[in-house]
C-alpha cells in the first residue's frame, strides 16, 4: 500500500432481485474517489454469494484481509439486516480484528440504522472497531433522482466525508498498532 493511502473494502451487503443497493453504492463510490487517500475495493455480495452464502475460491476472505478498513452498504429489512451479509460476515473471522467498520444504510422510515445499530453488536464480538459517523438514506428511493444522485446532497455529502475521516484516522492508526504490536485473540 502506498505512503499515507489505505485500502477499503466497500461491501454491497444486498442480494435481493431489484434491489437499491448499486444506486447507492455507485453514490458512495463517487464520494471515496474524491479523495487522495483510499484505495478501494469493491465486494459486491451478489457477486460473491449462492444463497446467500459465500462461494468456494471467491476470494472474499482475502479481500476482506487484505483491507485497512471497510464500509457497509446496507438495507434494512424487517427491522434487521440481510441474512446473506450475516452470513458473509460470520465465514471470515480473524481478518476484521483491529480495523474499523463504517456504515451507509438505506430504508424506510428508520433509513437503515436499525440494520446499523445490529450489526455494531456483530462487529464487536469480531474485534473490529465501527466508527459514530453514519450516512443514512431515508425512503431512500425517493432521496436519489434518475441520474442516481441525491436529490438533496449537501448533508449526506457532509455526512460521507466526515465518515471518511473518521475512517481514514482509524484505518491509519489501527494499521500502525497492528505492524507494532499483532493483535491477539
Amino acid at each position: 500500500m502506498p505512503e499515507g493511502q489505505f485500502q477499503l473494502a466497500v461491501i454491497v451487503g444486498s442480494v435481493r432481485e431489484g434491489r437499491f443497493a448499486p444506486v447507492v453504492a455507485n453514490w458512495f463510490l463517487g464520494q471515496v474517489e474524491r479523495r487522495g487517500d483510499v484505495v478501494v475495493d469493491v465486494l459486491d455480495l451478489a457477486d460473491f454469494t449462492d444463497h446467500g452464502m459465500p462461494r468456494d475460491g471467491s476470494g472474499f476472505t482475502e479481500r476482506i484481509g487484505a483491507a485497512d478498513a471497510y464500509v457497509v452498504i446496507v438495507p434494512e429489512y424487517n427491522h434487521g439486516y440481510p441474512g446473506p451479509l450475516k452470513t458473509a460476515i460470520d465465514t471470515v473471522r480473524v481478518e476484521w480484528r483491529a480495523k474499523p467498520v463504517g456504515f451507509v444504510t438505506y430504508g424506510g422510515v428508520s433509513g437503515g440504522l436499525r440494520a446499523a445499530e445490529q450489526l455494531r453488536q456483530v462487529f464487536a464480538e469480531l474485534h473490529a472497531v465501527t466508527v459514530r459517523e453514519t450516512v443514512s438514506f431515508h425512503q431512500a428511493r425517493t432521496r436519489f433522482d434518475s441520474e442516481g444522485e441525491p436529490i438533496e446532497p449537501g448533508a449526506v455529502e457532509l455526512a460521507a466525508k466526515v465518515l471518511l475521516d473518521q475512517l481514514a484516522w482509524w484505518a491509519f492508526t489501527l494499521r500502525a498498532g497492528r505492524d507494532a504490536r499483532p493483535y491477539g485473540d
